[in-house]
């Protein structure tokens, strides 16, 4: 598959989300490359998220950044958080290996104490990023079976019920 063609897939796959959270994932993805050009894009269309892993290579266990889609969030994935510090307590998860920041906006990347924890991360990677490499977008595998991936309707107040005095509302004809 083509690079073309994975991002085909990976804006197929974005579609099924709420707008809101679809364009977040696209600026919080646009900054991602920007900030590891060399990296290649491991996407996994798992059954409880849409999940973009960063790399140095093709293999997930060496990704060291994944970028997790839910219904109502998008989170940013430590994936070898094992002895990263954190001294803001920003990282979510009780996690021994993989800890998480969930991301409001694209400039939270930039926020100083995910800026240090991110830069920490790459540096302490089993296999760095290839400041040398070519940046591939890659569909690693697609679950037959998945969540919904927006979230569901809340329900509406009082819908179906009587009126407060007892007697039910009747709309004028």
């Amino acid at each position: 598959m083509t690079t073309t063609e994975a991002g085909k897939q990976l804006a197929s796959f974005l579609a099924k989300y709420d707008a809101e959270i679809a364009n977040l994932a696209e600026q919080i993805l646009d900054e991602m490359r920007k900030l590891y050009p060399s990296a290649l894009e491991l996407v996994y269309d798992n059954y409880n998220a849409l999940a973009i892993g960063f790399g140095p290579t093709d293999r997930a266990s060496e990704a060291i950044f994944s970028i997790a889609l839910f219904p109502r969030w998008v989170s940013l994935f430590f994936l070898q958080a094992k002895g990263l510090p954190d001294p803001d307590n920003v990282l979510k998860g009780s996690g021994s290996v993989a800890r998480h920041i969930v991301l409001p906006t694209a400039a939270a990347l930039y926020l100083p104490a995910v800026k240090a924890l991110m830069r920490e991360a790459a540096e302490r990677a089993k296999v760095p990023f290839d400041p040398n490499g070519k940046h591939r977008l890659i569909v690693k595998s697609i679950s037959a079976k998945q969540k919904p991936r927006r979230p569901a309707p809340k329900p509406v107040k009082n819908a179906g019920k009587a009126a407060s005095n007892g007697k039910a509302k009747h709309e004028p004809k």
